[in-house]
């Protein structure tokens, strides 16, 4: 499956870096630089469940082709969904449920990050993904 632009360079930029705390920078700074959801975004049916921060999801099709848009109240979160985000938007609603979570994390180097709860947050917001994309 091919990756989308943003997401490779994404990859490229994670696996060049020196070491894990060169990649928790990066993650932060994935983060930080994420678009802000508006205040009205920010609300109990955007909220997906199964994360212990909270995390918010909207999703939009465009000619085909999903686009999110996520925020969270915790750093590191806001990070690893930057980027999901960008292994994911663009994406059809068939090439989306192929996404392999893990495998994205593993080759950014940052499955160490992913504590079962971690990623049973990331998992629950793919699923909610999958779930607007039906």
């Amino acid at each position: 499956m091919t990756l989308p632009a943003e997401a490779a360079d994404a990859l490229q930029t994670f696996q060049s870096a020196a070491g894990w705390e060169q990649r928790a920078r990066l993650l932060m700074q994935f983060g930080d630089h994420l678009p802000a959801l508006s205040e009205t975004d920010k609300c109990e049916a955007n909220r997906v469940h199964g994360c212990e921060s909270l995390v918010w999801l909207v999703g939009e099709l465009r000619d085909g082709h999903w686009q999110f848009a996520a925020s969270s109240d915790a750093r590191m979160i806001r990070g690893l969904v930057a980027l999901l985000l960008l292994r994911v938007n663009g994406l059809s609603a068939a090439a989306l449920r192929q996404v392999d979570l893990p495998d994205w994390f593993n080759q950014l180097g940052l499955s160490r990050q992913l504590s079962p709860s971690r990623s049973n947050g990331l998992n629950a917001v793919l699923t909610r993904m999958n779930e607007l994309a039906k």
